[in-house]
């Protein structure tokens, strides 16, 4: 089983939704479910609606998931096992107030040195515990040996006990922290390879050391990400960065199909530069993505989603922009040399169809030739129309050219007309307003 973890806290950004469709490939190669699990936790930050959007993105880029649940659903679990882990004294109440602790973190930053919990709760008496009358947070001890595991991507770890600590697993709400649910969780629904960024590194030997403590010694693969960074700053993609947003993207005219591509690409040497995710599934190998961190090079993405625009079916595209026309599918690949969107290509399509009532310097003109084509018969062949409107209305050279162009194309330059008329042809009643 493996899962794909999102939390409703904010927009889906890329490095979420490669994560989301790398576990959708790994899923389909071990012939194994994938299941979304919405870590919603921390109340405070969860925002009303993201968990709806993030299955809505999801199901835009086809991630092929077996089921869905809320992890607050699981809450009675988690406290029942952090009260076995009292009982058993693997686990403590800690009643440091929020001003101790920070206390605490000043002065050992003073000093140079990391923080550690100072262990002032551990060895308080049950006697006196049971006395006390103040909120309280519950932390499971540190370990007392190393911590190893092995990253497939990122290879061999070994973490201290002095780096794992004694950490707090359920707040004074007692509500499970993230490590802590995220844990119990993967426990549940037994899951056998997680998939997810690098910034969770240092999570994972908490989390081994929680399911370690509860008797849990089922051995999980780890697969961690190399984070995305921006290529013109080389920091790694923040919410102030556009194209971290997947909504961003697609609003922007980026094909899902190509923003997949892309994601796949990065830190990989695949066998070919554009395919489709069934496509990788075939010879995609985790194992082999880069250890270094991958930048985010939006001119490749705009020249994988102009590919990927060419390869669609004419219909399709025709209703991507609006329309149900075979004709106009074709009609938007004319403009594809300059053109690397969606909404580019409406762009360049928007201007056919909207009125033409001026044009600097030929607006006569433009009425003339607009007059006759609206009068003229119906001529299959571009040289026909031209030829014929040449011939009514007496214009030449460019004071034929120019406003024949933008009469046709609402546009003053573009492609050949003998290149754009096959398709405009039937809709000319439509164009000439």
């Amino acid at each position: 089983m493996l899962r794909f973890a999102p939390s409703p806290t904010g927009d889906m950004h890329i490095g979420n939704l490669r994560v989301a469709i790398l576990n959708h490939i790994i899923s389909k190669q071990k012939n194994e479910d994938l299941i979304i699990r919405i870590e919603d936790t921390d109340k405070e930050r969860n925002i009303d609606g993201k968990d709806k959007e993030i299955l809505e993105i999801l199901n835009l880029f086809s991630i092929d998931y077996k089921q869905v649940f809320h992890q607050s659903n699981n809450l009675k679990y988690h406290q029942q096992i952090a009260m076995q882990l009292l009982i058993d004294k693997k686990a403590f109440n800690c009643f440091c107030s929020d001003e101790a602790l920070e206390n605490d973190r000043e002065k050992l930053k003073s000093e140079g040195k990391p923080y550690r919990y100072s262990g002032f709760c551990e060895d308080l008496s049950d006697e006196l515990t049971f006395g006390l009358d103040a909120p309280f947070t519950v932390r499971l001890k540190k370990p007392t040996h190393d911590i190893s595991f092995k990253d497939t991507v990122k290879g061999e770890f070994n973490y201290k006990p002095f780096d794992v600590d004694s950490f707090v697993i359920l707040r004074t709400d007692k509500t499970p922290t993230y490590n802590f649910a995220c844990a119990i969780d993967d426990m549940l629904t037994d899951i056998s390879t997680v998939i997810r960024g690098e910034d969770h590194l240092s999570n994972t030997p908490k989390q081994i050391h929680i399911r370690e403590q509860i008797g849990y010694l089922k051995e999980i693969e780890y697969i961690h990400l190399p984070v995305i960074l921006n290529k013109e700053t080389g920091k790694k993609m923040s919410k102030r960065d556009d194209a971290s947003s997947v909504k961003w993207l697609i609003s922007e005219g980026f094909l899902p199909s190509a923003i997949a591509n892309y994601l796949i690409l990065l830190g990989y040497n695949p066998p070919c530069e554009i395919f489709s995710v069934e496509e990788a599934i075939e010879w995609f190998d985790i194992s082999k993505i880069s250890k270094s961190s991958a930048k985010f090079d939006m001119e490749k993405l705009r020249f994988i989603n102009r590919e990927h625009i060419k390869n669609l079916d004419n219909m399709r595209l025709s209703k991507i922009l609006g329309f149900a026309d075979d004709e106009i599918g074709k009609l938007a690949k004319v403009f594809m040399e300059e053109s690397n969107t969606i909404n580019d290509l409406k762009n360049k399509i928007a201007p056919i169809f909207a009125p033409k009532e001026s044009l600097d310097g030929f607006t006569e003109e433009l009425e003339l030739i607009k007059k006759c084509i609206e009068d003229a018969p119906f001529f299959d062949k571009f040289e026909e129309l031209k030829k014929y409107v040449s011939e009514k209305t007496g214009l030449k050279g460019k004071n034929f050219f120019m406003p024949l162009r933008f009469a046709l194309t609402g546009a003053s330059h573009g492609p050949n007309l003998s290149e754009i008329y096959p398709y405009i042809k039937n809709y000319l009643g439509e164009i000439i307003k």
